[in-house]
């Protein structure tokens, strides 16, 4: 069953560590999420952080989802749509991603 409700129309920002050439990781993140959330977000950003060394961050709607030094390590993509999912439009079926959330 569709929601009524419209779904956040959010912004999306990728902090990565250009020291680390983690440029094409997270431009390969944005393009999965660009794919996936075509209708629910305005835009993702790739921010390089040239002030912290080694730093990996994701916002959404300005909350952090997910943190490198914090979360340990790289988000999975499955787990980094779903935290992404669950702001911008909590009822959107990931389809594939969410079918071991059903089991």
């Amino acid at each position: 069953m569709k929601s009524s409700h419209k779904p956040l129309i959010a912004s999306i920002v990728i902090e990565y560590c250009p020291g680390c050439r983690w440029l094409l990781r997270s431009s390969w993140m944005a393009q999965e999420i660009l794919s996936t959330f075509e209708s629910e977000i305005d835009e993702v950003c790739l921010r390089p952080c040239r002030t912290e060394p080694g730093q990996f961050r994701i916002t959404c709607a300005d909350k952090m989802i997910w943190c490198r030094k914090r979360d340990g390590g790289f988000p999975d993509i499955k787990v980094l749509k779903q935290k992404i999912r669950d702001i911008v439009d909590p009822e959107k079926d990931l389809g594939h991603t969410d079918r071991d959330r059903e089991r």
